[in-house]
């Protein structure tokens, strides 16, 4: 795998004016608008979205309140409506940039999780594109799951929170994340979500766990709960690296049954980190034997591997993502195990699931809709809100340099060749690696293992029949710089 080419493309793309749809048919609407925002009106729009969007709470009120409460309410209830949705959009719009709809027709290859999309580069006619690369994308990006700021949901513990809105992007992400990784698990790759009912049942008991309750496993009310040793609350932003714990403390709470396939997350959870607080340090380290010590304790002793889940949590530079890390980023969804990654811009996370050129496509959990609880044996349920057709992108220098990768491997085989592959984008990433990989700690400074020679036929070889792993002083060359 290369690490990428610099080619110059340009996006076609629409915008029309930002629309909810009540009815829930539709998820996304699209972004921008032809009309231009005066300042004062951009003013207004943040503060009664503030007001009336942050969260709903409950008291009790005396007869006059009532009366002030419903003469405000029938005075600003078009206005409501509107800041819950465009008003919101446009505070998002200025804070991640441009997100327009439509993809490169004239630029390079997309790659989507590890799914690479042919575009063709010809000056051929638009239906004549859209039957190639560009209509397959489209279905593979609408069939990734999406999680947004829900409202309505039962009162989050002890806090007065009702609706995650302006403070559970973050967590949003990490859904989404996940759940690709039980999409892919369960119903492999290849899976589009059908056009027609009753949907496989496999694919509504994966949106089932992630309802806004407490009796869905990976709620957001339960994954406050795990995290609260990692300062996650209702009503704050948290970071990647927290989440990606809490993550793994939820999940191992869930593991009631010794059926491994009945398990909630039916998978081991590894976070690589290169230090306690997933901050400061070099290059973080994947250990091979601590990957398959996780394995053997998910099984309980039942099997010697099983799947895994893979979360590394980076920090790529200071105020914005160190140019040397780009190409190893863009890399990292060619790898058939490629779950994305957590990232965003500052205060506003997205899921980032595939690159064309300098550009990456994410979804946007920032829509604001109405809280939907699947039933596990609905097949027939309307999952419109789960997916999105707008299809947006941003230039990956402008990504957050505080983010996480996600990485699923199915069996040994997977993750041997996922440590081949990792190994190999550290050796060529110039002294700047994402991460890397080892065998044991023991062995931490020769880095090889031997999942490299195991996969040692995917590729020619050194003459000793070894890959080549940077050692100890290239690994931490420049000492993974923040600049």
């Amino acid at each position: 795998m290369g690490r990428g080419k610099d080619l110059k493309s340009t996006c076609s793309s629409e915008t029309t004016a930002d629309v909810i749809d009540r009815t829930h048919r539709s998820v996304c609407s699209e972004l921008g608008s032809k009309n231009h925002i005066s300042s004062k009106a951009s003013l207004w729009s943040g503060f009664f979205s503030s007001n009336f969007s942050i969260f709903d709470h409950h008291k009790d009120s005396s007869v006059s309140e009532k009366k002030v409460f419903h003469s405000r309410h029938n005075v600003w209830a078009t206005v409501r409506k509107v800041m819950t949705s465009g008003s919101m959009r446009r505070i998002q719009e200025r804070i991640l940039g441009s997100r327009r709809s439509g993809v490169y027709t004239s630029g390079g290859d997309i790659w989507l999780l590890g799914v690479c999309h042919k575009i063709s580069q010809d000056h051929l006619p638009d239906d004549a594109a859209s039957s190639t690369g560009v209509a397959g994308f489209e279905q593979d990006f609408s069939s990734r799951i999406l999680m947004t700021y829900r409202k309505g949901f039962n009162v989050i513990q002890d806090s007065k929170y009702t609706s995650d809105v302006n403070w559970g992007c973050m967590l949003r992400s990490s859904q989404m994340l996940v759940s690709q990784a039980l999409l892919f698990h369960r119903l492999g790759r290849s899976w589009r979500k059908p056009s027609q009912k009753p949907f496989d049942k496999e694919y509504v008991e994966i949106l089932h766990l992630f309802g806004d309750s407490d009796t869905s496993a990976f709620s957001i009310h339960n994954l406050l709960q795990a995290g609260r040793a990692y300062d996650l609350a209702a009503g704050s932003w948290v970071g990647p690296y927290a989440m990606c714990r809490s993550w793994e403390t939820l999940v191992r709470s869930k593991r009631e049954t010794p059926i491994l396939q009945d398990q909630q997350l039916p998978m081991a959870i590894y976070i690589v980190s290169g230090d306690e607080d997933g901050e400061r340090g070099g290059a973080p380290v994947l250990y091979i034997d601590d990957a398959s010590r996780h394995c053997f304790e998910f099984s309980k002793g039942q099997h010697d591997w099983s799947p895994i889940l893979l979360l590394v949590p980076l920090v790529l530079g200071l105020e914005k993502i160190n140019p040397r890390y780009i190409p190893s980023l863009r890399t990292t969804f060619t790898f058939p195990q490629s779950l994305g990654i957590l990232g965003g811009k500052p205060g506003a996370s997205t899921y980032i699931v595939g690159v064309q050129d300098e550009n990456a496509f994410y979804l946007d959990p920032h829509e604001v809709q109405q809280v939907v609880n699947i039933d596990k044996d609905d097949l027939e349920a309307d999952t419109s809100s789960y997916h999105c057709n707008v299809i947006r992108h941003i230039p990956l220098e402008s990504i957050d340099p505080s983010l996480a990768i996600g990485f699923y491997c199915r069996d040994k085989d997977d993750f041997d060749n996922f440590c081949y592959r990792a190994s190999k984008l550290a050796e060529e990433s110039d002294g700047a690696p994402l991460f890397t990989v080892a065998e044991t700690h023991s062995t931490n400074s020769g880095r090889q293992s031997s999942a490299l020679n195991d996969h040692s036929r995917l590729v020619e070889d050194d003459a000793d029949g070894a890959v080549h792993m940077p050692n100890e002083e290239e690994a931490h060359e420049d000492d993974w710089q923040f600049l």
